[in-house]
């Protein structure tokens, strides 16, 4: 499916089983792209994970690497669980970051994403290790032919913008996903396409509601019943230029697939 001028897929993650399953569903959906979580072939799956998805004539616009420690409970826990931010965990992470980007580059896939963790600048010794981590994975990315993609969210536009200035890696690129912004209260979506739009690769098509208690999460909504808007994302889309896939995520709801195939619905309708 294409809306408009970019090619629609879905989050392999959001339909909640496995890759026959996936498959059918994407069949179901009429949907050829993916972006393929790729958490079960690292270690002893590899090769059985990397079989399942080369028999599939599926386009993976982008992989996503997660890690089992991260707590999204609430906004406190995850800022000290996410990504590359615990101390303990960074040794390990850092291989299966490595097998991810040696299995991205096996199935011929351009884009690594992942929920890098909170940069957090205003702590300095902090902001430092974190930006030691990021480069040292994208140098493990370049170095198998793939851009690492942080996701948003995390923080606003405009620290992003700071840190990828900052950092300067020709090698990170930017996933961005317009509900993060609402849920963790982190500023106006559409305005945000416009200050990361030089780094923005692939795209998560999600809704959310903003909380009304700072400090806490919002709320997931199917596409189109939130606060993003689905013209006007569409069309700042296309006022910066994006060329990229479109990948609709679905982390709530007792009907995963039902709002998937809603938001598909929705996108050709706008198109």
């Amino acid at each position: 499916m294409k809306c408009k001028k970019w090619p629609v897929g879905v989050c392999s993650w959001s339909l909640q089983t496995d890759i026959p399953g996936v498959a059918k569903a994407m069949k179901d959906l009429g949907l050829q792209h993916i972006h393929l979580g790729v958490a079960d072939a690292v270690g002893a799956g590899r090769e059985r994970f990397l079989h399942a998805v080369q028999t599939q004539d599926w386009t993976i616009t982008s992989t996503m690497m997660n890690f089992a420690h991260e707590d999204y409970s609430t906004l406190d826990t995850i800022k000290v669980t996410g990504g590359v931010v615990p101390d303990e965990f960074w040794q390990g992470d850092r291989d299966l970051f490595v097998q991810a980007a040696e299995v991205t580059a096996e199935l011929g896939v351009k884009y690594l994403s992942m929920h890098a963790g909170f940069i957090d600048e205003t702590d300095k010794e902090h902001a430092a290790k974190i930006t030691a981590r990021i480069r040292e994975l994208a140098d493990v990315a370049e170095e198998n032919g793939v851009i690492f993609l942080l996701e948003t969210g995390q923080e606003t536009a405009k620290e992003l913008r700071h840190f990828l200035e900052e950092l300067d890696h020709n090698s990170v690129g930017v996933n961005f996903d317009p509900a993060n912004m609402i849920l963790y209260d982190k500023g106006d979506p559409l305005e945000a396409v416009r200050t990361l739009a030089p780094w923005i690769r692939h795209i998560h098509i999600k809704d959310a509601l903003r909380t009304s208690q700072p400090g806490t999460w919002g709320a997931e909504v199917p596409w189109g019943d939130g606060q993003v808007g689905v013209a006007e994302f569409l069309a700042v889309l296309a006022e910066v230029g994006f060329d990229g896939a479109l990948a609709i995520e679905r982390e709530a709801g007792d009907d995963r697939f039902g709002d998937i195939q809603k938001a598909v619905q929705r996108l050709a309708a706008a198109s």
